[in-house]
């Protein structure tokens, strides 16, 4: 299976004109704690080749920690989900996200979903959708657990907390990530343990993220 994978790769990369891109400017070695998805190496190569012909690459680290709440902001694009994709494909990395609870159990697309790191949600529950998700983090040996606090793709007055609840509930730190467009970089900045002030952490994220340069909108600033 592997050879045939490489193989494949190979035949692509002769067709498209295109050298090897297991380039490490492209994007970033995960540690040994990260979640990681059943080795494929044209999967890799797949997402590695997106990368390169868009012009993006990968700066930052990740932290060496089974499990934390990775956000991803500023959200300002479909084409965020694109080069999201190809990140997650070239690394090889288990990224869980929350989705319907139907959407997991569908007979043909529930398995496939789950193995990519679907959380299913029943949105209705009376323990709610953070509490769900608190719940998963903490039963997981691994998970970095990814989410949008933007919530939308749309410019916002302000962020979604749920992101803060689930990672203050679940004993987890948060880690951003970064789409910056003026410079095609996908960032990870350090990593920021919650304190009891969620309004006072989420605008100390929010500042981190001032430099940086989504498609439509940066990340909303605050006032004080």
């Amino acid at each position: 299976q592997t050879r045939t994978c490489d193989d494949q790769a190979g035949t692509l990369r002769q067709g498209l004109g295109l050298s090897d891109v297991r380039d490490p400017d492209v994007v970033l070695a995960l540690p040994p704690s990260a979640p990681r998805m059943a080795p494929n190496r044209f999967m890799e190569w797949l997402g590695r080749s997106v990368l390169r012909l868009g012009g993006w690459r990968m700066v930052g680290e990740f932290p060496d920690l089974p499990k934390f709440v990775l956000i991803a902001a500023p959200h300002s694009s479909n084409w965020d989900g694109v080069w999201g994709a190809a990140v997650k494909l070239g690394m090889g990395v288990k990224l869980s996200i929350l989705g319907k609870d139907a959407l997991v159990k569908a007979p043909l697309f529930g398995p496939l979903a789950k193995w990519q790191g679907v959380i299913g949600v029943d949105r209705s529950a009376a323990h709610g959708v953070v509490e769900q998700a608190t719940m998963a983090i903490r039963n997981a040996d691994r998970m970095w657990f990814t989410i949008a606090p933007e919530g939308t793709r749309k410019w916002v007055e302000r962020w979604k907390p749920g992101f803060w609840h689930i990672a203050r509930n679940a004993g987890v730190p948060v880690v951003p990530a970064y789409f910056d467009y003026a410079n095609k970089v996908i960032g990870i900045g350090p990593l920021f343990e919650l304190t009891g002030d969620m309004h006072a952490d989420i605008a100390r994220i929010q500042r981190w993220y001032a430099p940086y340069k989504g498609r439509n909108h940066d990340v909303l600033q605050p006032a004080d």
